[in-house]
This record gives structure tokens, C-alpha cells and sequence, in this order.
């Protein structure tokens, strides 16, 4: 993985007035802290900032943190976004060596056609977008990317099938599903009233109980006169 260099300026001023005079300035407040350093506050452009994250391997990138004139080996974590803009407030660095097992969420994205769920009016349905793998900074995968082209109604794509790349490595149940062909909510619908116009009613049941209870007690009747007359 490419590393992305950026500046960071020590020395910022805490609290909520700082932050927002901060970032009236352009820059986001941050803080670096890792391998047995005290947290530092920090400083970084925000337009620097986006570009470094806005690379292929998004927030996992590797940067080469310049923090006066000494480099740390870094990536981006736990970033605090303005509910309303969606903009960086705040961002935490934690540092990294690049022999050492992190990690990572890694965004899913689906490849190919499903051609056989498509071609039964199904929907394909995907229920992981993220997976939490582990991995060297430097193997950590920009993507998984999981081929639905053999995919079919009733069948599922499960965390177990994925093939990760070599030193990657992720704890979630192998048997989670990650994508699954379904049967459209309209097919689902026929299938069930079928199934329900094939069971027998409420009062169909009710009726030929009441029917077999008739029929015994006329039985029943008819012997028990035949044993009087004889």
C-alpha cells in the first residue's frame, strides 16, 4: 500500500472555542497517540486531510505523519464528523509499524451478474458492506470483492467463502451470509397464499370434526337400540 505524506502542526490550543477557530481557519484538530507516547494534540490542513483519505485504500491509507520535523508511521481512526455537513471535526492518528497485525474495516463490494436470480424476477441481497479483517498496514486489501455470478434463488455468499488475500485474516462467523439471492416479495407472496389456499381452513376442520362426532354419536345410537330390541 502506497504510504501518503502529511503535515501535522503541534502545540494547538484545547477546548471548543480553539477547535472552532481552528476550523474557521481550515484546519481539523487531531490527536496522535500510540506505542507508548502521550496523546499530542495535533493540527492538520483539512483540505490536506481529504486528500490524504480520499485515496483507494479510503481511511485504512498508511500515512507518513510529519510532526515537527519527526515522521511517524500512521493511519486515521475514529473520526468525528459535523452531523449536519458530514465534516471532519476531529480525527484521532494512531501510530503503526509495519510489521504489526491491525485492525481494519474493509468495505464489500459485489462483482458480476447474478444472472439466475435476475432471470426469476429474485433480488439480490446484500447484508455485509464492511468486513473487520486483520492484517500488516501494508496488506490491508482497498476491497473484498465477492463474484455473484453463480448466485441463485435460496443460495447465500458466506463469510466462509470469501477468498482474502494472503496475511489477511478476519474473527467473523464464517457462516455470516454476506449476499443472498431472494425470491421477489411478489413470488413470495403468491407462494404463500398457495401454501395457505392448500392447508384446510379453520372451519373446514371445525366442520369435519363436527361431522365425524355426528356420525359416532348416530353410531353409537343405532347399537345401543339394537341391543334393547334383542
Amino acid at each position: 500500500m502506497e504510504e501518503v505524506a502529511l503535515a501535522a502542526e503541534t502545540g494547538r490550543p484545547t477546548g471548543s472555542a480553539a477547535a472552532r477557530r481552528l476550523r474557521a481557519a481550515g484546519k481539523i484538530p487531531a490527536v496522535l497517540y500510540g506505542h507508548g507516547i502521550d496523546p499530542q494534540p495535533l493540527a492538520v490542513d483539512g483540505r490536506q486531510l481529504r486528500l490524504a483519505l480520499n485515496q483507494e485504500a479510503g481511511l485504512n491509507a498508511l500515512l507518513t505523519l510529519d510532526v515537527a520535523g519527526q515522521s511517524h508511521l500512521a493511519m486515521a481512526r475514529q473520526l468525528q464528523r459535523d452531523p449536519v455537513r458530514g465534516t471532519v471535526d476531529h480525527v484521532d492518528f494512531v501510530i503503526v509499524r509495519r510489521d504489526e497485525v491491525v485492525s481494519a474495516e474493509v468495505p464489500v463490494h459485489l462483482v458480476g451478474e447474478a444472472l439466475a436470480v435476475h432471470r426469476a424476477d429474485g433480488l439480490v441481497e446484500q447484508q455485509v458492506f464492511s468486513l473487520t479483517v486483520h492484517a500488516t498496514p501494508g496488506n490491508i486489501p482497498t476491497s473484498i470483492e465477492v463474484d455473484i455470478s453463480g448466485l441463485t434463488i435460496g443460495d447465500a455468499i458466506r463469510v466462509g467463502d470469501l477468498r482474502l488475500p494472503a496475511g489477511v485474516s478476519t474473527e467473523v462467523d464464517p457462516e455470516e451470509p454476506v449476499v443472498a439471492g431472494q425470491a421477489s416479495r411478489v413470488a413470495a407472496d403468491i407462494e404463500a397464499v398457495e401454501a395457505e389456499a392448500a392447508e384446510p381452513g379453520v372451519d373446514e376442520a371445525a366442520s369435519a370434526a363436527a361431522g365425524a362426532e355426528e356420525g359416532g354419536e348416530a353410531g353409537g345410537d343405532g347399537e345401543a337400540g339394537g341391543a334393547s330390541e334383542g
